[in-house]
This record gives C-alpha cells, sequence and structure tokens, in this order.
C-alpha cells in the first residue's frame, strides 16, 4: 500500500476533530508511547526561494523537485508545493525549528488526503473546493466537545466548533495562528498554501525545535493529542521522505 492509499485508508476512520483541541485532562505527551521525530526535510529551492518573504508558497520550490516528488509520493503537486513553500518559508522566518515539508505532508495526509478528502481538491489558486468541514464537536463518544465561537463564520455551525480545511484547524486556533501563504492579502483555512504555513508556524510556535523528539512531540500533540495519530504521521512523513 502506498503513502498516499494508507493516508485515505487512516482519513476515513479518522473523526476530523482538527488542530489545536484543548489539553485539559490529557497527560503530558512525554509520559504517553509517541515516535521519534522523523528526520526534517527541506525541498529544492527555486530562484524565487531567496526572496520567500515576498513570494507566494507556490512559487518557491525547484519545479523539476516537485515534479519528480509528486510522482514519487503520489501526493497531488499542488497540496506539495505548499507544504514544501511553507517549510521554505519557515526555515527562512523561523530556522531554529527545523520543520520539513515530510511532517506537514504527514500532516494533510491523515486529515484530509491531502485536501482530497470525500472528492475535494485544490483548484490551480490553491483553494479547496468543496470545502472540507469536519464533524460537530459535540461531545459525542471520542469527540470534544466546543461551542461555537466564531458564529459560524468559518465552520457553517453556529451551535459547536468543527474543524475546517485541508489542514482541519477548529475555528480558535484558526484565529490566533492564521497566516496568508499566498500574499493575497487575506488568511482562508480553505486555501491551501494558507493552511499549510499556518500549520508550520503552529508547530513551530508549540515545538519550537522540531528536529528533537520531544520538541516534535509538543508540536503533534498540540495539533492532535492522539499517541496513534502521532504514529501515523510519523510513519507517513518517514515513507514521503524516503
Amino acid at each position: 500500500m502506498t503513502a498516499t492509499s494508507r493516508a485515505a485508508a487512516l482519513t476515513t476512520v479518522l473523526l476530523l476533530a482538527g488542530c489545536g483541541v484543548g489539553e485539559r485532562g490529557w497527560p503530558s505527551p512525554l509520559e504517553l508511547d509517541y515516535p521519534p521525530a522523523p528526520q526534517q526535510l527541506l525541498p529544492e529551492a527555486g530562484p524565487a526561494a531567496g526572496s520567500a518573504d515576498e513570494t507566494p508558497l507556490a512559487d518557491l520550490t525547484d519545479p523539476g523537485w516537485l515534479r519528480e516528488t509528486a510522482e514519487r509520493t503520489g501526493i497531488p503537486r499542488r497540496a506539495l508545493a505548499a507544504y514544501a513553500g511553507a517549510s521554505l518559508r519557515l526555515a527562512r522566518i523561523d530556522p531554529e525549528c527545523g520543520l520539513g515539508w515530510n511532517t506537514l505532508a504527514g500532516i494533510g495526509a491523515v486529515e484530509s488526503v491531502h485536501g482530497s478528502y470525500l472528492g475535494a481538491r485544490a483548484d490551480a489558486d490553491g483553494t479547496v473546493r468543496p470545502p472540507i468541514i469536519g464533524i460537530p464537536l459535540d461531545g459525542s463518544e471520542g469527540v470534544m466537545e466546543i461551542l461555537d465561537t466564531d458564529q459560524g463564520e468559518l465552520d457553517g455551525d453556529a451551535e459547536w466548533d468543527r474543524a475546517v480545511g485541508p489542514m482541519q484547524f477548529i475555528p480558535t486556533t484558526w484565529d490566533e495562528h492564521a497566516q496568508d501563504g499566498n500574499l493575497d492579502g487575506r488568511a482562508d483555512p480553505h486555501q491551501i498554501d494558507d493552511a499549510a504555513l499556518t500549520a508550520a508556524a503552529y508547530l513551530c510556535d508549540r515545538g519550537g525545535d522540531v528536529t528533537t523528539d520531544d520538541g516534535w512531540t509538543d508540536a503533534l500533540a498540540a495539533y492532535n493529542r492522539s499517541v496513534s495519530y502521532a504514529h501515523d504521521v510519523a510513519g507517513l512523513a518517514e515513507e514521503y521522505g524516503s
């Protein structure tokens, strides 16, 4: 089974509870059997990478690397451009974090099969259509209870919060960490560059140096506290980078 087909299988059994779930009542990540940090890899940079702060994420990576890596991994090229561009942007603005494109790809695979969950896809401009909206976080079995915090603005639900977009952010986390990856003047959780860069910034904020086991564990636990989730992401990150 390829990494992408395995990710699709994982997504069909996951409750899309999303990034930034609260920590109350959970044991410390270091008390649990989290996996070691996978090697963090950077893509080959394109000519525009020298001005990474002023260039949309999709234009930062070498086109040849994108083509070859998309063919090897099965990751849709538009999604891969977002993961790779986000890692290059973070390498410039937060070099001590060390986040690799392959960890972002592992998360994107488990959360939404790279924006293709239930037939969605990322358009050329990076917008995932139809929008990917998670289940209501209503406290039912296996799901945290989070009452609506955004009046349904992001998730269309004025009663409960839901995770949204290809990287599955809950509204409060998006509101606090949202980034504009494609430099169009707005941050949209359904636009894959914005979502990938926001995920990268969030992981680095919570984990610090994610090349270390402790840093990577803290970052993944902030994204999703599940130990099995961390193992799934780590396994996919290793496969994508191999």
